[in-house]
């Protein structure tokens, strides 16, 4: 893929989850009784980092989950004749409890669905609050973040690829051609 523009840095991944965990306790008055959950990879990434400022700030250790979505996607069939899962790991009982639901980049809503239909079937929670990174638009499904680090409007041409230094070795996202 051939990188077009730079959109976040680290320092900008940094300055904007740090943002997003502010208006997070500010919204809901605190942040102890909320538990993390990232959707795998990069969100479960990004949703630890959070979940470390939220400790730092607020002094509470929240739990933090792992969310692979692979077999509610409704476009498996097309990703690959035999999907990568993930793990799903949830330390805690969800029902009744306020989930921050965490991703990397929000564009058709349909990941967001299939995380929302997974998260169903483990229990039911009093409220699913969901923050992203990037959001870039071209939406098919009426979901919109709760909390947003950037939103990058793109073409239908264009990916963005978000990186994080656990995974990949260096934290930056940027806008690329599809090949």
């Amino acid at each position: 893929m051939k990188e077009k523009a730079v959109v976040m840095t680290a320092e900008d991944m940094e300055r904007a989850l740090r943002r997003m965990g502010n208006e997070i306790v500010e919204r809901n008055r605190g942040a102890g009784d909320l538990v993390v959950i990232g959707i795998q990879r990069r969100g479960v990434y990004l949703a630890g980092r959070l979940r470390e400022f939220l400790r730092a700030s607020e002094g509470v250790k929240l739990p933090l989950g792992e969310l692979d979505i692979t077999l509610y996607r409704d476009d498996i069939t097309l990703l690959s004749d035999q999907p990568v899962v993930h793990s799903t790991s949830i330390p805690v009982d969800v029902n009744g409890r306020r989930i921050v639901l965490v991703d990397d980049v929000l564009y058709t809503g349909r990941t967001i669905r299939a995380a929302l239909e997974a998260i169903g079937d483990i229990g039911r929670p009093a409220c699913v609050q969901l923050l992203v990174l990037i959001d870039r638009g071209h939406r098919e499904l009426p979901i919109q973040p709760d909390y947003l680090g950037r939103a990058v409007p793109t073409s239908s041409q264009e990916i963005v690829d978000v990186r994080v230094k656990e995974l990949d070795g260096e934290d930056i996202a940027v806008i690329c051609a599809k090949a």
